[in-house]
């Protein structure tokens, strides 16, 4: 793993300006687990849809597993990487993992198709998003630049790529015949260094996926930071 770079002395002042100037407010991280092969699913997927194309307080993202591919359909989405981060939140949280699963900032597990209780927990969420690190990532060229401000505590930095939207023909499994659209479908997750309170600066290749989107996750799960390009 390539090591965090701290911000030399000389960028040092005005980095931490322009950290501290921002507002500490951050979008809520909305985790679907969710599945092409899963009847149940579609419902999850319509409303983790409505909150991409709606809402800038939340950061939603569909991470497709792999166990409902052996059951008729394979998710051409579908990432071991998802699979192992829903297993994780298994252990943390205690449950078993199962489709659709929405789990909000890292700390609250709900199933994905009530809408009413991922609101809620939205909303409860969002009470505590306000004491945030601050996180930026924007594009160079062919990679993206992220800066992370000072704070307490460390976690990891997750890179996260997904695409907007896509329309996919199911032809087996349980939902054969019809035609699912979804949003905001993770292609890639990759750990890009850890923090410890300091300021920092990396520059990174772009992850595969049309956008990306970074988190900053403590060891127990939750959300410290998130941003968007």
């Amino acid at each position: 793993m390539r090591s965090l770079m701290i911000a030399a002395a000389l960028f040092a002042a005005p980095f931490s300006a322009a950290i501290s100037a921002q507002a500490v407010e951050r979008p809520v991280v909305v985790e679907l687990f969710t599945s092409q092969g899963c009847s149940s699913c579609p419902p999850a997927d319509e409303h983790l849809r409505q909150l991409a194309q709606g809402r800038r307080d939340v950061l939603p993202l569909a991470f497709h597993v792999t166990y409902w591919n052996r059951l008729g359909w394979r998710d051409p989405f579908s990432l071991e990487a998802a699979t192992e981060r829903q297993a994780d939140y298994g252990s943390r949280l205690g449950e078993t993992s199962f489709t659709p699963q929405a789990v909000i900032d890292g700390q609250t597990s709900v199933v994905g198709s009530r809408r009413g209780e991922v609101e809620a927990a939205i909303t409860s969420a969002r009470s505590q998003a306000r004491t945030a690190v601050p996180l930026t990532i924007s594009r160079s060229g062919a990679g993206v630049n992220i800066a992370v401000g000072a704070g307490q505590g460390e976690g990891r930095l997750l890179l996260v790529g997904f695409d907007r939207e896509h329309t996919t023909a199911i032809g087996r499994g349980e939902n054969s015949g019809r035609r699912l659209t979804e949003a905001n479908i993770v292609r890639s997750l990759r750990e890009i260094g850890r923090w410890k309170g300091s300021a920092v600066t990396l520059a990174e290749a772009a992850p595969a996926g049309e956008d990306a989107a970074l988190i900053l996750q403590a060891a127990d799960g939750r959300i410290l930071g998130a941003a968007r390009l």
